[in-house]
């Protein structure tokens, strides 16, 4: 079956699926507080939210007591290299009232922010830059601060 997902929960937990996009974890918690604000920017930024809506329908929902480990969430610090021109960047996943691209906070709603959802250290995805062109990029780091944990 196409798309098709298994999902074990023992002492952590293990994915597997048969389709091409890496696979994604999300707290409960993030999870809940994306889908409001997916609602709320559908009518300003709908092809953002959009975006991020495709990505939550894709994720595996992990219970807030579980620790998903070295996994992008929101209020992470990620270090990625980008495919295309080789840089490594740090950067800390945020909320949009929290945005500051020259403090290294990105918007969940830009599609680098989106793509960076809930990877794991050593997965690579492919996104599209606003401009159109087509990027790719991997997680080298992830840390997160305890309050997010």
């Amino acid at each position: 079956m196409e798309n098709e997902v298994s999902i074990a929960v023992d002492h952590g937990f293990e994915i597997t699926s048969n389709h091409e996009e890496p696979k994604i974890v999300i707290p409960a918690r993030d999870y809940a507080r994306l889908v409001g604000l997916v609602q709320a920017a559908l009518n300003s930024m709908p092809d953002l939210a959009a975006g991020l809506s495709d990505e939550l329908h894709r994720a595996y929902v992990l219970p807030d007591e579980c620790d998903p480990g070295e996994v992008v969430r929101m209020g992470s610090e990620v270090q990625f290299r980008d495919h295309g021109t080789g840089s490594v960047r740090t950067v800390t996943l945020v909320y949009p009232n929290s945005a500051d691209i020259a403090d290294g906070k990105i918007s969940i709603l830009t599609p680098v922010g989106t793509a960076l959802l809930g990877l794991a250290v050593g997965d690579s995805i492919d996104w599209e830059a606003p401009s159109g062109q087509s990027r790719a990029l991997t997680v080298l780091s992830v840390r997160t601060p305890a309050t997010n944990k």
